[in-house]
């Protein structure tokens, strides 16, 4: 049986339902918070609890009693994905209160369920971020690379997560994986996404934001992607001493991305050919806490894990496009 946390978020919803159809039978626990718009949680939600092996909880992970009684009431449970986050690098400036709660307390708090379990658990597969990556100006970015050079609250707690694993994973011998991931994009995703709200206000006629004057790039990657890549790590716990371990401990971290770095003002161009639609579009300067580029070094991931994004752009937007008219009525 698996744990997962973050169950109704974007990638939560998708992993469940991968996990369901290979038979799995999974716990999934979310506090449903209103950061963006709580209907579409509702929706993935009420789409899982049509499973045949699904069993839901709304809970925050930083209840550790809550969460205590969850695993006591579910003995069989023996792997955690934990994807449970506050997300948004943004938005970090505004509330940084809420990324202690839930990135660091609530990490730490399943990270004591783990080890609760002892034995029992094989697995500890956890979510962290490319914004780790910081103020890196090599690219692509590899595991190899430091990462000590957070630009924002958010990065750094996602790092802090990292950590906080390798100490866990040496200390309890805990199986552990942590998995970068890179500007995920899919149906029924996150509205604060650029490639959602691009899409919203395009349809809606209204102008789109372009920071730093459209002189971004990012590595954009199609959930399937992603959930190929958690299902691959968590079927792949390591040992000490295998390959790409962290010293001493059962402890690797992984990139997921597509590894191709697209320009923002191309991948405007893409949602606008997929709308049949022109953007409007309001050049910004650059926000603070943002970063320039991403790109996904995937070396490591495919030689452990043996992972292929699948999904360019090209195909991905007309998708989400698609995904988008039909939700919404368009």
């Amino acid at each position: 049986m698996i744990l997962v946390t973050g169950a109704a978020g974007f990638v939560g919803y998708h992993t469940i339902r991968a996990l369901i159809a290979q038979g799995e039978t999974v716990v999934g626990v979310d506090n449903l918070n209103d950061y963006y718009d709580v209907s579409l949680k509702q929706t993935r939600l009420e789409d899982l609890k049509k499973l045949n092996g699904f069993t839901f909880y709304k809970a925050d992970i930083a209840e550790r009693n809550t969460i205590e009684k969850i695993f006591s009431a579910h003995p069989e449970i023996d792997r955690i994905i934990h994807l449970a986050a506050q997300a948004g690098v943004r938005y970090s400036l505004e509330n940084p209160y809420v990324y202690g709660e839930s990135n660091l307390t609530g990490h730490l708090v399943m990270l004591e369920a783990a080890r609760a379990l002892g034995s029992r658990c094989k697995h500890f597969v956890y979510a962290s971020s490319s914004s780790v990556y910081g103020g890196n100006t090599k690219t692509p970015f590899s595991v190899k690379d430091e990462v000590n050079s957070p630009v924002s609250l958010y990065a750094a707690t996602k790092r802090a997560g990292e950590l906080m694993a390798q100490s866990y994973a040496h200390l309890y011998h805990i199986p552990a994986t942590g998995l970068r991931f890179f500007t995920v994009y899919g149906p029924i995703g996150r509205p604060d996404m650029a490639y959602f709200s691009f899409t919203k206000n395009i349809v809606e006629g209204r102008p789109i934001k372009i920071f730093n004057h459209g002189k971004m790039r990012r590595d954009f990657t199609w959930i399937d992607d992603i959930v190929a890549g958690i299902l691959a790590a968590l079927e792949t716990p390591p040992k000490p001493g295998d390959l790409h371990c962290i010293h001493d401990a059962p402890h690797r971290v992984f990139n997921l991305g597509n590894n191709q770095s697209e320009s923002l003002l191309d991948f405007v161009e893409t949602v606008e050919k997929a709308l049949g639609k022109s953007a409007q579009k309001e050049m910004c300067e650059m926000m603070p806490g943002d970063v320039v580029e991403t790109y996904a070094d995937i070396d490591a991931t495919y030689e452990v894990l043996g992972y292929r994004p699948r999904t360019p752009i090209s195909v991905g937007i007309p998708k989400f496009v698609e995904w988008y008219k039909s939700y919404y009525g368009v």
